[in-house]
C-alpha cells in the first residue's frame, strides 16, 4: 500500500473497502453492473485515453496513435472490451482476442514506477469523472493500482 500513497485518498484501506463493497453489492452485481454497464465502461475508456493524451505525453507515445497523435479508435475499443470483462461484464474481449495475458502483451513496453504512476493518474481522473458510488470508485482505484504495479517490468531500486 505504501507505493500507492499519494495516488489514492488518505485513510483508504483495501481490506476495509473489499469488506464494505461485498456487503453493499448482491452476489449478482459486479462493478460492471454497479457503474452502469457497457456505455459507462466505453465512456470510461474514452475518458482515460483523452486524459492520457492531454496530460501524459510520454505514456501516450507508448501507444498506437493516428496521424494526429491520438490514440487509435481500435486501441480504445479493445481496452473498453477488456475493461468490460475485467469489471465482471460480458467477456467480448476474450471471445475476440483470447485471454488477455497482460504481462505478455505489455512485455515490449518498458513499465517502470513513473509509467505506472502516469497510467494511474489517468485512470484516477477518468474514474473521478465517471458517476459511480464512491465505495466502488475507491475499490477500483486500488484494483487498478494492483494490476498496474503487476505490469512493471523495469527493475528499480527497492524492488
Amino acid at each position: 500500500m505504501g507505493a500507492i500513497k499519494g495516488l489514492i485518498r488518505p485513510g483508504f484501506t483495501l481490506k476495509r473497502q473489499r469488506s464494505r463493497l461485498s456487503h453493499d453489492m448482491t452476489h449478482e452485481e459486479s462493478p460492471f453492473d454497479v457503474i452502469g454497464g457497457r456505455e459507462v465502461v466505453f465512456a470510461l475508456a474514452e475518458r482515460f485515453y483523452d486524459v492520457m493524451e492531454s496530460k501524459e505525453p510520454e505514456l501516450t507515445a507508448l501507444h498506437e496513435t493516428d496521424a494526429e497523435g491520438r490514440i487509435t479508435p481500435e486501441l480504445r475499443h479493445r481496452f473498453a472490451l477488456f475493461l468490460m470483462g475485467w469489471l465482471g461484464g460480458p467477456q467480448e474481449y476474450m471471445e475476440r482476442h483470447g485471454h488477455p495475458r497482460l504481462r505478455m502483451r505489455h512485455a515490449h513496453v518498458p513499465v517502470n514506477r513513473a509509467m505506472r504512476d502516469a497510467w494511474m493518474r489517468c485512470m484516477i481522473e477518468a474514474l473521478a469523472a465517471t458517476p459511480m458510488p464512491d465505495l466502488v470508485r475507491e475499490f477500483l482505484e486500488v484494483r487498478f493500482f494492483e494490476v498496474a504495479d503487476f505490469l512493471r517490468n523495469v527493475p528499480e531500486e527497492s524492488d
